[in-house]
């Protein structure tokens, strides 16, 4: 099962992935299309926090990159693969830390650096 990741910076984003896969987790690299940031705009607000059904996980990264300006940052879509309905290996059914194993590779790679 994959979850997908979003960002601002391909180095950060690859290091992710990578370690993602020696975690045993799987992401896919999505894109920030600009035209997604439309569907945040407000009439009310400088922003909106929801943009609809279409591409809700890409206006939901769209909505976090105004917050970020130039810091490098990835946002992970974890809401669909963060249950399994079955036993896995190295997971029991129901709710399996999505992403965990994962943030503590990439915790481990960056502080080597």
């Amino acid at each position: 099962m994959y979850a997908g990741a979003f960002g601002n910076n391909q180095e950060l984003l690859d290091r992710l992935l990578k370690a993602g896969e020696e975690a045993g987790e799987h992401f896919w690299a999505m894109p920030m299309h600009p035209d997604y940031k439309e569907l945040i705009k407000s009439d009310v607000a400088d922003i909106k926090n929801v943009g609809g059904r279409a591409g809700g996980a890409i206006t939901a990264a769209q909505f976090l990159a105004n917050f970020v300006d130039d810091t490098p940052w990835v946002h992970l879509d974890i809401a669909g693969s963060s249950f399994s309905d079955k036993d896995k290996t190295y997971n029991p059914k129901g709710g399996r830390g999505m992403a965990v194993r994962t943030l503590v590779n990439l915790a481990r790679s960056l502080a080597a650096d």
